[in-house]
């Protein structure tokens, strides 16, 4: 079984900024975490990444504030958005 991208949005902020969500299901869990979502969730400011939360192979589930990365509890799809979008509106 491929991956399968289950979300794909992007919303314009301001003229100086978006966030883009982006979240593929996965036929098994990434090394380092134990759900088989693999996801990428951006806020860019003046073509700068000042916020993202993601998971990669080894690295597991984290997010990015600046230049600082931060472990992160992966609940569930639902909980990630809304811990996101409140990061988002805390910026």
């Amino acid at each position: 079984m491929p991956a399968t991208l289950i979300l794909k949005d992007r919303f314009e902020l301001a003229t100086d900024r978006f966030v883009e969500l982006i979240v593929w299901e996965l036929p098994a869990p990434l090394r380092g975490s134990a759900h088989r979502f693999k996801y990428r969730l951006v806020l860019i400011v003046d073509g700068v990444c000042v916020l993202r939360y993601d998971n990669e192979a080894s690295k597991g589930d984290h997010k990015h504030v600046g230049s600082h990365e931060i472990p992160y509890s992966f609940t569930n799809l639902k909980q990630l958005t809304q811990d996101f979008w409140t990061d988002v509106s805390c910026l």
